[in-house]
């Protein structure tokens, strides 16, 4: 999307299905491996009672959100806060939405509210992303 076609309220969503393979691809690249995310027995007597997914695993996803939807490709992530509010299971649907808060002309950056909700509609990841979008040819 073009900057001057930005607008405050705009909306993208994006529902992701997380695994078991996720988990293990996030670990395997990260090099993450704790146990409450990677082994089953000792997650079990965790706090969570079970595998959890990485917090950033998340993160990931809205990523990908503001990299291929809204603002799309061409911009740029500069910034996050992040909120972890409740764990993402395997098994969990995971609905990401970002939404327009503010756009900063001068420049050229965006700031978006980014929520993870699961399939009960329950917020388990919650922040502000910054996005710097690209000068336009011509």
């Amino acid at each position: 999307m073009r900057f001057d076609e930005l607008r405050v309220g705009l909306t993208a969503e994006r529902v992701r299905d997380v695994t078991v393979e996720d988990i293990q691809a996030y670990a395997a690249l990260t090099g993450d491996h704790n146990p409450v995310h990677v082994d089953a027995d000792a997650a079990a007597k965790s706090r969570f009672g079970g595998i959890v997914a990485h917090g950033m695993l998340g993160a990931g996803f809205i990523s990908a959100v503001l990299g291929m939807d809204l603002p799309g490709p061409g911009s740029v992530y500069v910034g996050q806060t992040i909120r972890f509010t409740l764990p993402v299971r395997p098994g969990d649907a995971v609905t990401v939405r970002v939404e327009i808060l503010e756009i900063i002309q001068a420049k050229r950056r965006v700031r978006l509210a980014t929520t993870c909700r699961n399939q009960n509609g329950e917020t388990v990841l919650d922040g502000e992303a910054t996005i710097l979008m690209p000068e336009e040819p011509g």
